[in-house]
C-alpha cells in the first residue's frame, strides 16, 4: 500500500517492521489522514508476520502531537476533542499496547504532547541525544492524553510527572534517561543502527515470552501480589505448552543457539 504521511520498511531477513512518521515540515504532527495511514501500516506490518517494529519520525523531530491546523475554530462548531481522542489517538495507544510484537521508539528530536506519550505506548524507548519530552497540553489549556496520566507517573513517580505535566517543561533526552523515561539515549547519528539493532535482537527472541512479559508488568501496576503470581502461573503454562519453549529447552541441551519462531 502506498502511503503519503508515514514510511513502512519490512525487512524480510530480519522481520523488522519500521513505521516513519513521514510529515518532516510539520514535525510529524498527527492529522486524520495520517492516523488512517498508520493504522493500516500497523495491519500490514502484523500481516507481514514482523515480529518486532521501530516507530520513528523523519527530519527533526520525532512528533509534536496534534497538527492543529487539522481541526476547526469555528465559533459553536469547533471540534470535538473528546471525539477525536475517541476515533483516532485512544485506538492508536490500545493498538500498539495489543501487538503481537516488541515495540520500539526511536526518539529523533522533539516529542511533545501526543507524540511524547506515543513513544511511551512502546515498549521500550530508545532517544537521541539531542531528543526532548514535552507535556505540552498545558500550553493550550489541556490535559495529557494518548495515555500520557498513565504512563508518566509509572516511568517517573508522581511527583515528577505532576511537575512535568503541570510546567510543560523540556525534559532533555539524558534527564530522561536518568528519570526511567526512557530505555536508553544515544548519539544522534547512532539511533536508526542503534533502534534497528536492538529490534532485530529482538526479532529473534520467542515473541509470545516477550508479549506476555510485557503484558504480566503492565497488570502488576493495580494487580495484588496474589494475582500477579497467579498471572504468572497461568502465563507460564500457557508458554510451556509453545514450540519456542522447546526449542529453548532442546538447544540449551544441545549447547547451540536457539531458534525461536514466535509460537
Amino acid at each position: 500500500m502506498a502511503y503519503e504521511s508515514i514510511r513502512l520498511d519490512l525487512d524480510a531477513a530480519t522481520r523488522v517492521a519500521t513505521v516513519t512518521l513521514n510529515r518532516p515540515d510539520k514535525l510529524n504532527s498527527f492529522t486524520r489522514a495520517m492516523h488512517r495511514e498508520l493504522a493500516a501500516a500497523l495491519d500490514e506490518a502484523v500481516a507481514a508476520n514482523a515480529r518486532a517494529l521501530v516507530l520513528t519520525g523523519a527530519g527533526r523531530g520525532f512528533c509534536a502531537g496534534q497538527d492543529l491546523a487539522d481541526l476547526d475554530f469555528t465559533p459553536g462548531a469547533s471540534t470535538d476533542l473528546g471525539a477525536l481522542i475517541d476515533e483516532h489517538f485512544n485506538p492508536l495507544i490500545r493498538r500498539l499496547h495489543a501487538l503481537p510484537m516488541p515495540t520500539i521508539a526511536a526518539v529523533n528530536g522533539t516529542a511533545a504532547g501526543a507524540g511524547a506519550n506515543l513513544a511511551l505506548a512502546c515498549d521500550i524507548a530508545i532517544a537521541a541525544r539531542s531528543a526532548s519530552f514535552i507535556q505540552a497540553f498545558v500550553k493550550i489549556g489541556l490535559v495529557p492524553d494518548s495515555g500520557g496520566t498513565w504512563f508518566l507517573p509509572q516511568r517517573v513517580g508522581v511527583a515528577r510527572a505532576l511537575g512535568l505535566a503541570m510546567t510543560g517543561e523540556k525534559l532533555g533526552a539524558e534527564k530522561a534517561e536518568s528519570w526511567g523515561l526512557v530505555w536508553q539515549v544515544v548519539d544522534d547519528a547512532e539511533l536508526p543502527q542503534a533502534a534497528t539493532k536492538l529490534a532485530a535482537q529482538l526479532a529473534q527472541q520467542p515473541t509470545r515470552a516477550l508479549v506476555a512479559t510485557r503484558s504480566a508488568l503492565r497488570a502488576a501496576a493495580t494487580n495484588t501480589l496474589d494475582q500477579q503470581l497467579d498471572l504468572e502461573r497461568d502465563l507460564q503454562r500457557e508458554l510451556g505448552a509453545s514450540h519456542d519453549y522447546a526449542e529453548g529447552v532442546r538447544a540449551f541441551i544441545e549447547k547451540r543457539a536457539p531458534r525461536f519462531e514466535g509460537r
